[in-house]
């Protein structure tokens, strides 16, 4: 997954007001190659989406917040 630079954002597995565990599957993003699963960086709940389904996503673009229990911001970027 080194390689890849950017994908598009297939679809998301959680919506804003949804609670996440780190490691949990929260959204697809597939490349001209491979689907990848994208996984939340944090425990918390989803504070905000930053990107839609069809959308080209880069490698390490910040695609959704998550509001952890301590009030500091978590996340996920693209792979």
């Amino acid at each position: 997954a080194k390689s890849i630079t950017e994908g598009t954002l297939m679809s998301w597995k959680k919506q804003v007001g949804d609670s996440v565990t780190q490691g949990e599957v929260i959204a697809i993003v597939e490349t001209d190659k491979v689907s990848v699963e994208l996984n939340a960086e944090a425990s918390g709940v989803v504070a905000e989406i930053l990107a839609q389904p069809d959308d080209t996503v880069k490698a390490g673009q910040i695609l959704v917040k998550i509001t952890t229990g301590g009030g500091a911001p978590g996340g996920a970027s693209a792979p």
